[in-house]
């Protein structure tokens, strides 16, 4: 259900059930969950493109299979809870993640979106949070997508469920950028490999700073980022970068 392909130092993850719209079955959760843990600690892996078989659906969010109904209500809120975790693995890959977004998304493949770095998509793909509609409300995807849009945003997008086009979404900042889907996988490339080309070790620091940070206060950010420079500047990588700027080379990253 889930490819995995690592290429030039990227690694490249499919959501691969298209004639389920590749939606989040159990299966699928876990798995995905499973290969961003793994690339966490793979060296040869620098960076990933999460992103959806076919060019239809990117993902319509969880598989809504009437049996699953027939587990009871306890089940059902551990299945979420394995959804909230892999919400939570996204932070803690250690790797920058692009998704790159072939199609349509939907509901909990909002909060895929949400999760990932940075997120490239076609212009003819929409964006939505149609859960109200069923008399439902998109519950765990919006702390994350409140923390990539504005306030009003994220409520228009929550409380009425109506699809937004690609450029609408790179306007509010849901996405970096959509390009002409003949660019996509030209422009989602060249992204993944520019952020595969920098140190791994200042990478991960810096990243793991951004998402512990982003929610402290600013007194509290501060001193944390002040003292995770110092320990950057501890690093092999940033003597060596600062000696390739002076010797006016392209450095030889060592990842420690």
């Amino acid at each position: 259900e889930l490819g995995n392909v690592l290429q030039d130092g990227v690694r490249t993850l499919t959501l691969n059930r298209p004639e389920k719209r590749n939606a989040l079955s159990a299966e699928l959760v876990d798995a995905l969950r499973h290969a961003l843990t793994a690339a966490a600690d793979d060296p040869e892996t620098r960076a990933l493109v999460l992103t959806g078989a076919g060019d239809r659906v990117f993902c319509a969010g969880a598989d809504l299979n009437p049996a699953a109904a027939l587990a009871g209500p306890i089940a059902n809120h551990r299945s979420r809870q394995a959804f909230v975790e892999l919400l939570r693995t996204f932070q803690r890959a250690g790797k920058p993640i692009v998704a790159r977004i072939n199609g349509h998304v939907l509901a909990g493949g909002m909060g895929l979106l949400a999760a990932a770095d940075l997120a490239i998509a076609a212009d003819d793909v929409h964006f939505s949070t149609p859960e109200v509609k069923v008399g439902l409300f998109p519950m765990m995807i919006m702390a994350l997508i409140v923390r990539n849009v504005g306030r009003k945003h994220a409520l228009e997008l929550l409380m009425t469920g109506e699809r937004m086009s690609a450029e609408r979404a790179a306007e509010i900042g849901l996405i970096n950028r959509c390009v002409p889907r003949q660019e996509l996988d030209a422009a989602t490339q060249a992204l993944a490999l520019r952020l595969a080309s920098f140190s791994p070790v200042v990478m991960r620091l810096g990243r793991d700073a951004f998402y512990t940070m982003e929610d402290m206060p600013l007194d509290g950010a501060l001193d944390y980022l002040c003292s995770q420079l110092s320990l950057n500047t501890l690093t092999e990588d940033a003597a060596e970068g600062v000696m390739a700027f002076i010797q006016k080379r392209a450095p030889e990253w060592k990842g420690r």
